[in-house]
């Protein structure tokens, strides 16, 4: 199994991943579309079992995988690891998910309470990622890796084939990007059925590591030091990185003010709490008012889960 992606087999994801994660809430947001003079589309992909979009991936990877009784290995920053939780838990597969020491607890505590085995090594996610490696290696289980593998950017490219059977066309299409699945899914399904929207990939300026290597035609290791951790990425994925090529129009750095701004729009004016990385998209869409006027754009909610402080933090 590899990082190809398919069309036709995001179509058949859409028949099999868990319905509790399919056909979430997409709307135009009016009292946000008014302030940014920007027509933008809400696609809330955070009221679900784990408040994120990792569900449509890891659900239909899960599908996808032969049914053994081999562990299974990954890290995570958290969603992805919830996600993974959630689909080994259904399909009763055992599940070790390496973490960063520094992994949000709102996030640990969930992938603990849906089954996983959470183990919390190194500083930053790339360290926690080196960890899992080894120990796959070690234990002799299967290493799943976010961004790496197709199926789970199929699951993802759902998310793209609700908008454009349910929607009216749109422009363009901000999309967080961590490790690549979503905005090579998203893009994968766009590039097929709606060539004449831009997929927009958005990282942050703090962490920009993906930018940088689409623009050296490489990977390119950069510092990662933002409060965006689902899309804090310091060593990008080189097979992620070549999909991308394919499908991402233009790359995006939004800084993390821009980002609490963005979460606090959507607090304020759509009444819906998401982390940084959820807001990233809709930062970029706020930077580049100027420029999109009048058009028709969407961005995707892709996560909430959130501390308790850190709602006191940045939202209130």
């Amino acid at each position: 199994m590899d990082a190809t992606i398919s069309v036709e087999r995001i179509e058949e994801a859409a028949g099999v991943i868990d319905p509790a994660f399919l056909d979430t809430p997409q709307f135009d947001c009016e009292p946000i579309s008014e302030k940014l003079g920007v027509t933008t589309i809400l696609k809330v992909e955070c009221v679900n079992p784990i408040r994120s979009f990792k569900g449509r991936g890891t659900d239909y990877l899960l599908h996808r995988l032969p049914a053994d009784a081999m562990p299974i290995v990954c890290a995570s920053a958290g969603n992805f690891g919830q996600g993974m939780a959630y689909a080994c838990r259904k399909a009763r597969r055992n599940l070790t998910v390496f973490a960063a020491t520094t992994a949000s607890p709102v996030k640990v505590d969930r992938m603990r309470a849906l089954g996983a085995h959470v183990v919390l090594e190194g500083a930053d996610f790339d360290e926690a990622k080196d960890a899992a490696m080894r120990h796959a290696a070690d234990q002799d289980a299967m290493y799943v890796e976010d961004g790496r593998l197709g199926p789970i950017a199929e699951g993802a490219g759902t998310i793209a084939r609700e908008l454009t059977t349910r929607s009216e066309p749109f422009s363009a299409i901000f999309v967080p990007v961590g490790n690549g699945s979503l905005v090579n899914g998203i893009g994968t399904w766009l590039k097929r059925t709606s060539p004449v929207t831009r997929v927009i990939a958005v990282c942050p300026a703090a962490a920009p590591a993906t930018e940088l290597s689409l623009k050296a035609g490489g990977p390119v290791t950069a510092p990662a030091a933002t409060i965006a951790d689902g899309i804090s990425v310091r060593v990008p994925i080189p097979e992620a990185l070549d999909v991308m090529r394919g499908v991402v129009d233009e790359v995006i750095l939004v800084t993390d003010d821009e980002i609490v701004d963005a979460m606090r729009m959507l607090f304020v004016d759509a009444g819906v709490i998401v982390e940084p990385a959820g807001a990233a998209g809709l930062a970029a869409i706020a930077k580049g008012r100027a420029e999109l006027a009048g058009q028709r754009v969407v961005t995707p909610l892709t996560g909430a889960n959130l501390t308790m402080q850190q709602i006191r933090d940045w939202l209130l």
